[in-house]
């Protein structure tokens, strides 16, 4: 099985796609960390060079290479779904799940790290939580799309762990 976790940047994708492998045996695939070790730059650097689209184009590439079946969880960037048909694609190779939480809780999550995402880099909490507030409900739209919605606003890791566990399983 395939499964994807998609949400905003700072929902968790990776970690608890981390701790879902883990407790699943499979493996993690990180699309980002991918991109990366490909190309050999940062994302951020990818966006200084190629622009959001030659990002999203790496992207795809890279959803499209990944086999339609085996034991991985991969950890989806914030915007991946929301291009091209990336979200049929990823449906018709596993399950997704879609990890959300609410703007103040995202912005909460997203403390230091922000410097190493391109869009955020530089914006204090108030300027991120109007970002946030702009952003999320176009990529919602996408977002609502998957197979299964996990409600992460104050909500332990393992709590949600179990809960993707006995979405995916059933059917």
């Amino acid at each position: 099985m395939v499964i994807f976790l998609i949400g905003f940047m700072g929902c968790g994708k990776s970690s608890l796609g981390r701790k879902l492998a883990a407790r699943l045996g499979y493996e993690l695939f990180d699309t980002d960390k991918a991109v990366e070790s490909d190309t050999g730059v940062t994302v951020g650097e990818i966006f200084a060079y190629e622009g959001e689209g030659g990002f999203r184009r790496r992207e795809r590439d890279m959803l499209c290479s990944l086999p339609d079946e085996g034991g991985v969880v991969v950890a989806t960037g914030g915007g991946l779904p929301c291009y091209s048909d990336n979200m049929q694609v990823m449906q018709r190779k596993g399950k997704t799940v879609y990890l959300k939480l609410s703007p103040e809780n995202l912005v909460g999550r997203l403390g230091k790290g922000r410097a190493r995402r391109p869009k955020i880099a530089g914006m204090n909490d108030e300027e991120l939580l109007a970002y946030i507030r702009e952003l999320l409900p176009q990529r919602e739209e996408f977002y609502m799309a998957a197979d299964m919605v996990v409600e992460c606003d104050n909500i332990a890791d393992e709590e949600i762990i179990n809960t993707i566990l006995s979405g995916v399983t059933k059917g």
